[in-house]
């Protein structure tokens, strides 16, 4: 475990930091190899997070939630990623991009109606469609049509996280198509609405224990009371938490290297070639120390990233942009580097799939394609430079 107070935290951010840990330790690192060989999501095991106040972390304590801050919430994604990336992965998106939007942008009326669902509940985010990746709002084909006191949602969304076993989606869809971006929505879907059906389950090479789903709106009629923020003002709703998310993948990530590290550490210490265990050898010394210090480089910009962004609030332009952007892309360079070491330690032993370092190592790549490529990542950092 890692001393948070080393890093300027307080006591009850270390307190929280290690219950999340031994409880990942204890619930989570177990269910990795089936999830993994099986792709198996294990839903009564994600629901009884809610029991200990691992799930709806940020709902307000008035409507039963933990009230827990941001601070807190990155660090409990960094320990669960840590001992089982794929839970890690479902739960940062349901907490983080579903429950945390809720919570800025919701009304009063809509929190309390969702809000307490998600103590115990699975969220998602539905932005990226088959078309619409990286331009995911200029290119987006769903739309929402108004029809009396509903909308009826029509078009597809790819890649959607927890999408296949969610409760509540967050789902946006152009409200006036002619206006572009400007003129998208921000809808809840909840499970079971007639017109939503999951149309498949993506088989990934990473992750595969977190289900990935492409979802189906067929005239799905959702009510205008479900309608987030105000119409063609969904790009507000994304907007707003855009850099706090960046940071939080920044987290995940570093739970992630910082396994692979202890991993390498024992591996290399129990190995034994050429009559000595390997970390002996000068030149996998070197690989461990490569390890620790671009892992320690990131960690140290995130946590300082973390109290910027938890001091401004919502994101917009500027420095904590740019700022966002460039930890999530040092991140995903770190991690690559920290993998690949991770795996050539390991040596043949790494290349099998029953190994933890395998699944970590196919888990890797999506760091530089999911919430924004490297190359969008990029681009952000030298628009700002440039400005």
């Amino acid at each position: 475990m890692i001393d948070l107070r080393n890093f300027g935290f307080g006591e009850q951010h270390q307190q929280i930091y290690d219950m999340a840990w031994r409880y990942a330790r204890e619930r989570h690192h177990p269910l990795l190899r089936r999830m993994d060989d099986d792709d198996w999501f294990p839903d009564d095991q994600y629901r009884k997070m809610g029991e200990v106040g691992l799930l709806g972390t940020t709902v307000p304590e008035s409507l039963g939630g933990p009230g827990l801050d941001l601070v807190s919430q990155f660090f409990i994604g960094e320990a669960l990623s840590y001992w089982n990336n794929m839970l890690g992965a479902s739960w940062g998106a349901s907490e983080n991009l579903c429950v945390n939007n809720l919570v800025r942008n919701a009304s009063s009326e809509q929190q309390a109606r969702f809000l307490p669902r998600m103590l115990a509940g699975i969220g998602a985010l539905g932005l990226t469609e088959p078309g619409a990746g990286s331009d995911a709002l200029g290119s987006m084909k769903t739309t929402a049509r108004r029809d009396g006191d509903h909308y009826l949602l029509n078009g597809r969304k790819m890649f959607i996280t927890n999408g296949p076993v969610a409760d509540l989606l967050l789902i946006y869809a152009k409200t006036t198509p002619e206006r572009g971006q400007h003129g998208i929505s921000a809808f809840v879907v909840e499970k079971g609405m007639a017109g939503f059906s999951v149309a498949q389950s993506l088989k990934k090479m990473g992750w595969r224990g977190s289900p990935t789903g492409e979802l189906l709106f067929d005239d799905c009629r959702v009510p205008a009371a479900n309608l987030i923020g105000e119409q063609d003002q969904g790009v507000k709703v994304v907007m707003s938490g855009l850099d706090i998310e960046r940071v939080f993948f920044s987290g995940h990530v570093i739970g992630i290297a910082q396994r692979a590290l202890d991993l390498s550490l024992d591996y290399a210490r129990t190995r034994v070639q050429f009559g000595q265990p390997i970390a002996g050898f000068q030149l996998v010394q070197g690989m461990l120390a490569d390890m620790y210090a671009a892992l320690e480089s990131v960690r140290a910009f995130s946590y300082q990233l973390l109290k910027e962004v938890a001091a401004a609030g919502e994101a917009g332009r500027g420095e904590i942009h740019k700022r966002s952007a460039a930890v999530v892309l040092h991140a995903g360079y770190m991690l690559k580097t920290v993998l690949d070491h991770a795996v050539q330690i390991h040596g043949g032993n790494g290349f099998m799939w029953e190994t933890e370092v395998n699944c970590l190592y196919r888990a890797g790549k999506l760091i530089e394609i999911g919430a924004g490529t490297t190359q969008v990542r990029q681009l952000i950092i030298a628009q700002e430079l440039l400005r």
